[in-house]
């Protein structure tokens, strides 16, 4: 077992949080294996219809909490700049905009067609970033990378989805590459499996290495490096 999902794993049989702490915990009171991943991946209808209805679903460009996990996750990057960062999940593209002056090229990838648009729209001016569309697990890059940010996908996938994109993830991550993984801690949805769980299964990871954690009532951050 890693130091990180000991982290996870232990001391939330004990108190129900992770015990690195930073800032003050909301108290999780679920026990430990009473989440599992949804049956099936959430659809790809569903993310279009919300983008369809909205531009911006989650209003990340105006919460405030959302900024400041951006700022943090790219403050939280161990080393001051990278050759080429792979960024699922990119959304509008806010995050990638933050990550481009850290990296000498970015992909940054949706399967939603209008966030793919948006993004491309709002970082064409960089020219060291791509903006695709893909469906992931299925569509990862052949690529490899010394940086991937991940962030507010992984527990929108099935069990067997996420084992797969995890998979994928690692392979794709270079030696002494940095994969950071930022998610909301507790979902407000009516959903039980969250960024605890998604990071205990990053946890598990034998190839990953733990160099950074933060924990606050908003977020987990973890920033991994590939060892093996």
């Amino acid at each position: 077992m890693s130091r990180l999902e000991h982290l996870y794993i232990s001391t939330r049989r004990a108190t129900g949080s992770p015990a690195i702490r930073v800032g003050h915990n909301l108290p999780v009171t679920r026990a430990q294996d009473d989440a599992r991943p949804p049956a099936a991946s959430v659809s790809l209808d569903y993310f279009t219809g919300l983008y369809l209805a909205k531009d911006d679903p989650w209003d990340l460009a105006t919460k405030w909490h959302d900024q400041r996990k951006y700022a943090v996750t790219v403050a939280s990057l161990p080393r001051p700049r990278y050759r080429s960062c792979y960024e699922p999940g990119c959304s509008i593209g806010l995050l990638t905009r933050m990550l481009a002056p850290r990296c000498d090229e970015i992909l940054a990838v949706d399967c939603v067609d209008e966030a793919v648009l948006q993004a491309a729209e709002t970082l064409r001016d960089l020219d060291n970033v791509r903006v695709r569309r893909a469906m992931l697990p299925a569509e990862l890059p052949d690529a490899t990378f010394d940086l991937i940010v991940v962030g507010d996908l992984l527990y929108y996938l099935s069990a067997g989805d996420l084992a797969d994109l995890l998979d994928g993830l690692v392979a794709r991550l270079e030696p002494d590459g940095d994969l950071v993984a930022v998610h909301f801690r507790d979902r407000q949805d009516g959903e039980n499996y969250d960024g605890l769980h998604v990071h205990a299964a990053l946890a598990r990871r034998p190839e990953l290495e733990p160099r950074v954690h933060h924990e606050d009532e908003w977020f987990l951050l973890d920033v991994l490096r590939r060892v093996a």
